[in-house]
């Protein structure tokens, strides 16, 4: 299964997230499932590529032709989708993913996982949406979506296949399940 990840091109102050970012990639690989990211040798995005080609998984970068001008696309990747701009390369990645992880990242990565929650809403999308909530980063997020619902802005129902996650251990990694040979993924509480 594709595995779509959207995480920062930063490596950010912590240094649990490159462990952290780093045990998802291998995870990836020893589940036997193809991350699908946004191309980039740089910041946390380097190392989840790096963590799953290391681990000897398949990584399909998709990269829009200015960052490739620039040389910050990961070199040796299985793939390499060059896209004319952003917003093909936000389709692509959704069209590619079966499951999406937003992992700790800066306004891209909210802007990417912004898409997904709505398609998601729309029923335009049947697919887990994971937020990576390492050391709460993605409270704020959580209390909005509640927020949204105690205001009459949004339901339970829309926001079903929309979850946070504060560990990816082996346990809740495992609820990211092939349930039919059309790739058809549920995400269990």
């Amino acid at each position: 299964m594709n595995i779509t990840v959207y995480l920062g091109a930063l490596r950010g102050n912590d240094p649990v997230l490159k462990d952290a970012v780093k045990e998802l990639g291998t995870w990836i690989r020893e589940n036997n499932h193809t991350l699908i990211y946004g191309g980039s040798k740089s910041g946390l995005m380097g190392y989840i590529a790096e963590s799953v080609l290391d681990a000897g998984g398949d990584v399909i970068g998709i990269e829009p032709q200015f960052f490739i001008d620039e040389e910050l696309q990961y070199d040796g990747l299985t793939e390499l989708i060059i896209t004319k701009d952003m917003t093909e390369r936000k389709t692509k990645m959704i069209e590619l993913g079966d499951a999406f992880i937003a992992f700790p990242g800066g306004t891209g990565t909210l802007e990417e996982i912004s898409e997904v929650m709505s398609k998601i809403s729309l029923k335009q999308l049947n697919a887990p949406c994971i937020f990576y909530n390492l050391n709460d980063y993605y409270r704020g997020m959580k209390e909005l979506m509640s927020h949204m619902i105690e205001m009459g802005l949004s339901t339970h129902e829309k926001q079903k296949g929309i979850y946070f996650a504060d560990h990816l251990d082996d346990r809740r990694k495992s609820r990211i399940k092939r349930t039919s040979k059309k790739s058809h993924i549920t995400f269990n509480d």
